[in-house]
């Protein structure tokens, strides 16, 4: 006989989950120990304190045990985050309301690569440079778009390479 498993997805405050909605009235009457769940959710959602962080609980409905899974914030919340500020520009591409440097826009595209399915560090950069252009985000001192330039002219591969090599030594 195979395990029945229920999926739960949740939209939790990073280290912030309660057993109160949504979470509490979803699993409380498959008979899973509720606290345990957010206990384990908080724990790994910790480092986005402040955001909101999509999660998935898998249920072994029949063994009463559960797994967690995290994903990542959106891209524009660790944008955000690393700028210290509430919202992007409202006026993206004439006014720009920060800037991030090229190391903060590759530890973004690093934790997000999977997520939006670079198949390349590069190409990871060139997607959450994307994301600040839409949010009145300067990259380097530069605009997005000559930012993009000048990565497609491959001015900044010795810096991506570089963290593409730390990564796999780690």
């Amino acid at each position: 006989m195979s395990a029945k498993i229920k999926t739960f997805q949740f939209l939790v405050e990073g280290g912030k989950a309660s057993a109160g909605p949504p979470i509490g009235p979803s699993l409380g009457p498959l008979g899973v120990n509720v606290l345990e769940v957010v206990k384990k959710i908080n724990e790994l959602t910790k480092d986005f304190a402040g955001m909101r962080v999509p999660v998935k609980v898998d249920v072994d409905v029949e063994k009463k045990t559960f797994n967690v899974e995290i994903g990542t914030p959106t891209t524009a919340a660790l944008i955000i985050k690393e700028l210290k500020v509430e919202k992007g520009s409202s006026q993206a591409g004439k006014s720009f309301m920060g800037n991030l440097p090229l190391e903060t826009v590759i530890k973004i595209a690093k934790l997000k690569m999977n997520d939006i399915g670079a198949k390349t560090l590069k190409s990871a950069v060139k997607s959450v440079v994307g994301t600040c252009q839409s949010m009145g985000v300067k990259v380097e001192n530069k605009t997005p778009k000559e930012f993009i330039k000048e990565l497609e002219m491959g001015i900044y591969d010795h810096v991506i390479l570089k963290y593409e090599i730390e990564g796999e030594s780690k």
